[in-house]
């Protein structure tokens, strides 16, 4: 019954700002690191970023590192990213996921259907 919904997509100038939430649902979501992922359209999944259980500790991909901002509420179970200066590379369907770190890796155990960000002039 793990439920996470996305929303926030959109369509954005580049330079422009986004903020996507995925409300979380059917597990103990401050047990939880959460991460984000992307897929472009035709390519394969890319990791965005990773939020710790407890929010202390936060994880990028380089590709986003100083632009993207990765944060979570967990009394109101919901994951965030907020998208700043963003580039018509960042155009692709972002999801939210369930997220385990072992030897040495994150996994995804449990995913989202994912919101639609295009950035395009």
């Amino acid at each position: 019954e793990v439920q996470l919904v996305e929303s926030g997509g959109g369509l954005v100038q580049p330079g422009g700002s986004l903020r996507l939430s995925c409300a979380a649902s059917g597990f103990t979501f401050s047990s939880y690191d959460m991460s984000w992922v992307r897929q472009a359209p035709g390519k394969g999944l890319e990791w965005v970023s990773t939020i710790t259980s407890g929010g202390g500790s936060t994880f990028y991909a380089d590709s986003v590192k100083g632009r993207f901002t990765i944060s979570r509420d967990n009394a109101k179970n919901t994951l965030l990213l907020q998208l700043n200066r963003l580039k018509t590379e960042d155009t692709a369907k972002y999801i939210c996921a369930q997220s385990r770190w072992y030897d040495n890796s994150w996994y995804f155990e449990e995913w989202g259907q994912g919101t639609q960000v295009t950035v395009s002039s």
